[in-house]
């Protein structure tokens, strides 16, 4: 894009982490589970991402797509019975790309006691209009320390997500010039 043409683009008003923050509660079922009898880790993934999808949309005020999952960590298991919230916000913003930070807890639908967390995930969305093209998104606001901690944190998983795939390409380009193409 030309410098003219970035001129004559009107500027986005940023918007503030907590404007698109939300959190998504379900409770866990048997068909939920998996042949180990504990929730399935692609349900969870779901949820995930349905939140995600959810807050970027919001942040972004229209469609966005799933660009990429950076990581998704299990730290416990879910189990039949367990009410899962799925929290989700807006970490950083790019042109028209979003890093989107989950967070899982469970705790007992039935019992008092506190939700722990269970897995957390970085998402990458693509804000896109009707024809699916790419559209400028909000510049994200953070408000507390700990917004400014994670999209700090974002900007570094996005330098290592373009390294990561600088390098790839760049290793496929060596071996195809070697003709050692797969």
């Amino acid at each position: 894009m030309t410098a003219q043409a970035q001129r004559s683009e009107p500027a986005v008003p940023g918007k503030p982490t907590s404007a698109s923050r939300t959190t998504l509660s379900h409770i866990m079922t048997g068909s939920d589970t998996n042949l180990l009898g504990t929730v399935h880790g692609g349900v969870i993934m779901k949820l995930v991402d349905d939140a995600a999808g959810a807050v970027a949309g919001r942040h972004s005020g229209g469609p966005a797509v799933t660009a990429s999952m950076d990581e998704m960590v299990f730290l416990e298991p879910v189990r039949v019975g367990d009410l899962v919230h799925v929290k989700a916000q807006v970490n950083w913003t790019g042109r028209s790309s979003m890093e989107v930070g989950v967070r899982v807890m469970a705790e007992r639908w039935n019992e008092s006691t506190p939700a722990q967390q269970v897995g957390s995930a970085y998402l990458v969305f693509a804000a896109v209009d009707e024809d699916g093209k790419p559209r400028t998104v909000p510049p994200v606001v953070p408000e507390t320390e700990r917004d400014r901690r994670r999209y700090q944190e974002a900007q570094i998983r996005r330098t290592h997500r373009l390294a990561r795939r600088r390098a790839i390409r760049e290793l496929r380009e060596k071996r195809a010039a070697e003709g050692m193409d797969d």
